[in-house]
């Protein structure tokens, strides 16, 4: 079931696969990608799939070779669930993929989840663990349809969407190496109104120009829907 959703198939026989695992299907879904620790055995994995239902409602552990995916359901904060099973990991990253709203969007999270982890070498400084989200700068670098698609979705068509001020400030911030003193001089306002549009820029995005991470990302994010759309 778990390679099913990791090739994402959609067939309409996983639920009924699933539920005969004892899936009860309420509340969302998100997957989980890591390393497996050291002799990782059978008695391992046990016990990791106690510690996981523990924690949430509905698990599914899935072992390839020396990855663990583990597809976590429930009610609760499946996210916060997820960063406290990082221990159970081996070394290396340990990807989240984004909350979805059920299993039929699951393989969406482990897609999200696997195109991280492929592309996290590209980001020294990445957290452990680490949203997939986080990393979707590196994951549009590696040809992730996906991550194009949430950058310009969260960003890019907001700003332009907001009157065009906002995605012309950001532009020249970016432009004049994140100054705001450049970007006044090309835009023809004060610096002041510079740093206005920038918060602004962040309660829409949910990125901070100020910061040197999420204006790399919001960079990108400007570059994608600059991008023609057929790409």
């Amino acid at each position: 079931v778990v390679d099913a959703i990791v090739r994402g198939d959609r067939d309409k026989s996983l639920r009924s696969r699933v539920s005969a695992l004892g899936w009860s299907g309420v509340g969302k879904v998100l997957v989980m990608v890591g390393s497996t620790a050291p002799q990782f055995d059978d008695l391992r994995s046990a016990d990791l799939r106690r510690a996981v239902r523990r924690l949430v409602q509905d698990v599914l552990v899935g072992i390839q070779g020396d990855r663990i995916v583990l597809v976590l359901g429930g009610d609760g904060d499946l996210f916060t669930a997820a960063q406290s099973l990082t221990p159970r990991f081996g070394e290396g990253p340990v990807i989240i993929g984004p909350t979805v709203a059920s299993l039929d969007d699951a393989p969406r999270s482990a897609s999200a989840a696997l195109a991280a982890l492929e592309s996290i070498s590209a980001w020294p400084g990445a957290p452990r663990p680490v949203a997939a989200d986080e990393l979707l700068p590196e994951r549009m670098l590696i040809g992730d349809p996906l991550a194009r698609g949430t950058l310009i979705a969260q960003a890019y068509d907001p700003l332009s969407a907001s009157g065009g001020a906002l995605l012309e400030t950001l532009s020249a911030y970016l432009g004049t190496g994140r100054s705001l003193e450049g970007a006044a001089r090309d835009l023809y306002v004060h610096p002041n109104t510079v740093r206005y549009r920038l918060r602004k820029v962040a309660e829409i995005t949910g990125w901070d120009p100020l910061d040197a991470r999420e204006s790399f990302v919001l960079q990108v994010a400007l570059a994608a829907g600059r991008l023609p759309a057929e790409l």
